[in-house]
């Protein structure tokens, strides 16, 4: 009989633990991110405005140290939005994109606003977490052979229309 009280105390216990377990993780705040697009949150601005969420994109542009601050464009290939984040997670970026360079792909989490008070009514994330997803390289240009012919052949044709045209005009051979 003890063994059975001593039993039933243990699961008492048990399923105290797991009930403060769960209480204490309904109790502790939670901020939700949700994964969004540059078109929703432009189209639906109103809806996301003020709201956390998770915004990913390559980084274009320069980075734009402002004090303590800086300003990024992340661009998710259908648009670019501006990022405001510390100085410290602009640090993080190595490659931004432009035509000699693929930009750092970059996770950013926070808090979006569709007139920022902060920086003239502008449509913003204020950024809380800055993660870079996958680094950027150079870009080399590699000029094909096609292209470089056509644009010998353009410029031959060039000449000779140029050398014909001053021959017509008289700039040619002079006569004694």
């Amino acid at each position: 009989m003890s063994q059975v009280t001593g039993h039933r105390s243990q699961v008492k216990i048990f399923i105290k633990f797991i009930l403060i377990i769960i209480s204490t993780c309904y109790l502790l705040p939670v901020t939700c991110y949700s994964q969004i697009s540059s078109s929703d949150l432009i189209n639906n601005a109103k809806q996301y405005d003020g709201q956390e969420i998770v915004y990913t994109g390559e980084v274009i542009g320069d980075v734009m140290i402002r004090g303590k601050f800086a300003w990024i464009n992340v661009n998710d290939t259908k648009n670019a939005i501006g990022i405001w984040l510390s100085k410290d997670f602009a640090k993080e970026i190595l490659y931004t994109g432009s035509y000699r360079a693929k930009g750092d792909i970059v996770e950013v989490k926070g808090k979006f606003n569709r007139a920022c008070t902060e920086h003239g009514g502008d449509l913003d994330i204020h950024a809380s977490t800055l993660q870079v997803i996958q680094k950027g390289a150079n870009v080399d240009e590699v000029i094909s052979p096609r292209k470089i012919k056509v644009a010998i052949t353009f410029l031959i044709i060039c000449l000779t229309l140029t050398v014909i045209y001053f021959i017509r005009l008289g700039y040619g051979f002079k006569h004694r």
